[in-house]
């Protein structure tokens, strides 16, 4: 097992790169990781492979990327999809039907099946002559690399694919799954690292930053919150997890439940920090969402 010295060198390298926590317990995970990338350099193990990060700039680039969280899969939770489906999706066709377009960010993608799970769903919903585009980013390069690839293991494709939409929207190839490509058309990429200043972009209709603050501190976390802010059009929607909550972080954001899921909007009554947070109130019809909480 990784030496207690080298664990804490990786967590601060960690935290530097990306403003991620890897704390005390996690040291099996970075053994896990890691321990491929030094067989590949020719180490004996972990801890000369971290000796070797400290040198290598190249092979630090390579382990912080191996490090970054990919934890994912398809129609994860399933509730967020069907508010985008069922809430989201109808108001949008009514406020966007003067360029029937669609913008949607999805943020810290991992391999791309948040990214695609919602392109299906658009496929399936949107009317003729309306198009969407969803951009997604993540720290990691080989993750975006395989966003673009858009192939997936029998594995993967078992992780919470319907059987209908396999045959739908997959061609096998080989021993993986590709994507179709008029999905694939539906997609961008760029390496975006949360913790830092955005690079330039589009007003977003809809973010779904799910699962992915809960690995940040208190501070970066609020900062994050307050430049998403800026980047969702004022009449469109935040996703986060299900164990994440703007509450005592961010009060520019109003709260609405749709079902089990609580939907985050830009507040439009001032900017950050005007209003004290309040209980989120309930979406009964996809007419009736106002920005009345907090």
């Amino acid at each position: 097992m990784i030496s207690e010295a080298n664990f804490s060198f990786v967590a601060d390298l960690l935290r530097r790169e990306t403003a991620m926590l890897c704390e005390t317990g996690k040291e099996y995970l970075v053994e896990a990781r890691l321990l491929p990338l030094a067989r590949a350099a020719g180490d004996a193990d972990v801890d000369r492979y971290v000796d070797r990060l400290r040198t290598d700039a190249a092979e630090r680039a390579r382990a912080v990327d191996a490090l970054t969280i990919n934890e994912t899969s398809w129609f994860r939770d399933l509730a967020p999809y069907q508010a985008f489906t069922e809430v989201m999706l109808p108001h949008l066709l009514q406020t966007r039907a003067h360029r029937r377009h669609l913008d949607i960010w999805s943020a810290a993608c991992s391999s791309g099946q948040e990214a695609y799970s919602l392109c299906m769903l658009l496929d399936e919903n949107l009317p003729a002559g309306w198009t969407a585009t969803i951009h997604a980013t993540d720290v990691s390069p080989s993750m975006l690399e395989r966003v673009q690839a858009g192939r997936y293991s029998q594995v993967e494709m078992n992780r919470g694919m319907p059987a209908t939409r396999l045959v739908s929207y997959f061609t096998r190839v080989g021993n993986e799954w590709e994507v179709a490509a008029k999905l694939r058309s539906m997609v961008t990429t760029k390496q975006v690292n949360l913790a830092l200043p955005f690079p330039p972009s589009a007003t977003y209709d809809v973010v779904f930053l799910r699962n992915v603050l809960i690995y940040f501190d208190l501070d970066t976390k609020r900062d994050i919150l307050r430049r998403v802010n800026a980047r969702v059009a004022r009449d469109g929607f935040l996703l986060l997890g299900s164990t994440e909550t703007t509450l005592d972080l961010d009060d520019s954001w109003v709260r609405e439940t749709a079902g089990r899921v609580v939907i985050h909007r830009p507040r439009p009554d001032g900017p950050h920090g005007t209003a004290a947070a309040a209980a989120p109130r309930a979406i009964t019809t996809p007419t009736t969402l106002t920005a009345t909480g907090a």
